[in-house]
């Protein structure tokens, strides 16, 4: 290696080595440590016990909370994600639309995406209440019954999907990117050849947004799985674990019981469903990802 070269290395590695550190200290040693204290009897206090896989084996056969605090999580994202999805698809439709004050329209539906997730938990703990919440005002006007929602064990998983629902600016806002993307020029032919509205959304916008469609499914589900300070803030796991989400049960076995060992194994478990997860939708996308360039 030439002196120049081996100098540019150095001098490249040097103004890297702030990140490196970072890298390796913050990032890398968390990693391989929680690995190995996941097969660990480790409580703070002491120093981390080997016990192999009893952590596992506890989470599956002795735990009833790890079970409920995982179908939770999975009935969340059952019923949060496709229906976060089609309103937030829904509302770019619409807001792709050449209408007046379209500017103003986009900020109004995307302003609750930056309000702080503390603040949006406080401000929804009043709307849901079932006493005097706004949204039991709003029904009764209508002369609907209002659920117990947070306090009902039947109503509380549901009213945090409501509660989500609100929040869905951000990925109506990647929805509008991908709709910008589509040149006009594909629904000009198609209108020439006679396809209504509804035809030029099937044979056209669906397929044209399937990527976006796929990146909006994939992030989704990931913050589905690690879904912690609404129900951390609002409910802490209940009315009778009904709200005891992965994430909230991850974090009371580590900060709570001190049982970092445990919440490590929870954690790892949690990282290979999301990634198993993430693998079969990436697996089934050539079945429905269109991009541009290919063969519909």
């Amino acid at each position: 290696m030439t002196t120049p070269t081996r100098r540019n290395l150095i001098n490249g590695l040097l103004f890297a080595s702030p990140f490196i550190a970072g890298l390796l200290v913050f990032t890398l040693y968390p990693v391989i440590a929680s690995i190995y204290l996941s097969f660990c009897r480790y409580t703070i206090l002491r120093s981390p016990q080997w016990i192999g896989a009893e952590n596992y084996r506890i989470l599956f056969t002795e735990d009833p909370l790890f079970s409920k605090s995982l179908y939770n999580t999975l009935y969340y994202t059952a019923l949060a994600l496709p229906l976060g999805l089609a309103l937030a698809l829904g509302l770019a439709l619409l807001l792709h639309a050449g209408v007046r004050g379209i500017a103003a329209y986009r900020t109004l539906y995307f302003l609750p995406t930056i309000v702080p997730t503390v603040a949006v938990a406080i401000l929804w703990l009043w709307v849901l209440n079932p006493e005097y919440g706004v949204l039991k005002a709003v029904l009764a006007l209508v002369h609907l019954p209002s659920p117990g929602w947070l306090a009902d064990p039947k109503w509380s998983k549901p009213g945090l999907v409501v509660m989500g629902l609100w929040g869905v600016g951000g990925t109506m806002i990647i929805f509008l990117a991908g709709l910008a993307g589509i040149p006009y020029q594909f629904y000009e032919a198609a209108a020439i050849d006679g396809a209504n509205r509804f035809a030029q959304f099937r044979h056209i916008t669906l397929p044209m947004l399937t990527p976006t469609i796929f990146f909006n499914l994939v992030i989704g589900l990931i913050g589905s799985f690690q879904y912690f300070t609404q129900v951390y803030i609002m409910t802490n796991g209940g009315p009778t674990h009904s709200t005891l989400f992965y994430a909230l049960y991850l974090y009371q076995n580590a900060f709570r019981y001190l049982r970092m060992g445990y919440a490590s194994a929870m954690a790892w478990l949690l990282f290979l469903i999301i990634l198993g997860l993430t693998l079969v939708i990436h697996r089934t996308s050539a079945r429905w990802v269109y991009y541009e360039g290919e063969p519909l």
